[in-house]
């Protein structure tokens, strides 16, 4: 199946939602990338974080994760099929030091694409207490 420029262009918005939400802790955006019912699932510094998408919502709400500006991601892949969709997504410098790869599976749901399901792979970094 062919991915039109237009379903790819409403795929990446989410996933752009997702770091913009991060980089300035605006749970207004990260509300809007995912669906209300996302969960959430992986590690970091030995503690699961399996759990639905409002707990790390909770978290970055009016907290940004770009406490010192290096904050950096870059998309490395998107792949879709009909209204089903897969994201790959790289995270640097989170509370300065800290990495994740993370892997989006997105649904479009009455027209509109939303994140469903993220499992993270904390890739590097310390992170602060939590």
């Amino acid at each position: 199946m062919v991915v039109t420029e237009t379903e790819q262009a409403e795929i990446t918005r989410a996933v752009d939602l997702y770091i913009e939400g991060m980089r300035n802790g605006d749970g207004a955006k990260l509300r809007e990338a995912f669906h209300p019912q996302a969960w959430m699932f992986g590690s970091m510094a030995g503690a699961r974080y399996d759990e639905p998408i409002s707990e790390l919502i909770a978290l970055v709400d009016g907290h940004s994760v770009d406490v010192d500006g290096s904050y950096q991601t870059r998309l490395v892949s998107v792949d879709q099929v009909g209204d089903a969709a897969f994201a790959v997504l790289e995270e640097q410098g989170c509370w300065g030091t800290v990495s994740f790869t993370d892997f989006f599976t997105l649904a479009q749901i009455d027209g509109a694409w939303a994140i469903a399901n993220k499992t993270f792979a904390h890739t590097g970094g310390e992170p602060p207490p939590m």
